[in-house]
């Protein structure tokens, strides 16, 4: 054989794709860049964020953006689904919780959220988004990992009250609609197209517990 033939055990190797290729990728350098997108792709929307911005926000190279995310569209996913992740409402609880007081709590975490700025910059990133092509798979991504999400955990809740002769629900699902539609209300509508500020914490907490008094009486056992 050769000296300059490989062995047919190197030969397979390669052939099979040996882990030794390649370096294995950092974990913290993934996580700087999937926060510096984060924030450049709110700020500076879509189409105005580059991959050489985000290298130079994360202090990696280029090429480093590129082995852990192949493209731009696929790094925009990632944000938006860690974003979205991020901005979930708690739903844990034991299980002697009060609903009222338990509703009260998400009520408020929700609303606090969807006025966040970040959150508000969000939905306006994705309804621009949405105006500049068909990419419908960027809107299921982001319906599914948030308000998806969120209104699947509320759904489990009700579920469990129900169990508990707590409400009285024909659709938990559409329960779950229900009251973080009434969150959301007409001011949230105001807030995205910038007509209003969001509602103060004194004014938030009271439209809440408006919300959760009216959800309660309507679906009392």
């Amino acid at each position: 054989m050769s000296p300059t033939t490989p062995s047919p055990s190197a030969r397979g190797s390669s052939a099979r794709g040996s882990p030794a290729r390649g370096r294995p990728k950092d974990p913290a350098k993934r996580a700087a860049i999937l926060e510096a997108a984060k924030e450049l792709f709110l700020r500076d929307g879509y189409v105005g964020t580059s991959m050489d911005a985000v290298a130079a926000a994360a202090g990696v190279s280029k090429l480093t953006v590129y082995s852990h995310f192949s493209d731009k569209p696929t790094l925009f996913s990632a944000a938006v689904e860690s974003k979205c992740e991020e901005m979930l409402p708690s739903f844990a609880v034991g299980d002697d919780y009060d609903l009222a007081t338990v509703l009260q709590h998400i009520g408020q975490n929700f609303v606090d959220v969807i006025n966040s700025a970040e959150a508000v910059g969000l939905h306006r990133l994705m309804a621009v988004h949405a105006g500049q092509g068909t990419d419908t798979d960027m809107a299921r991504l982001f319906f599914e990992a948030g308000p998806q999400r969120t209104l699947n955990e509320m759904e489990q809740l009700l579920a469990r009250s129900m169990k508990k002769g707590e409400l009285r629900v024909d659709d938990p699902a559409l329960a779950a609609e229900y009251f973080f539609g009434l969150l959301q209300g007409c001011h949230h509508m105001k807030v995205l197209i910038g007509y209003a500020e969001p509602l103060s914490p004194a004014e938030a907490e009271h439209h809440v517990r408006g919300v959760v008094t009216l959800f309660l009486r309507a679906y009392a056992p």
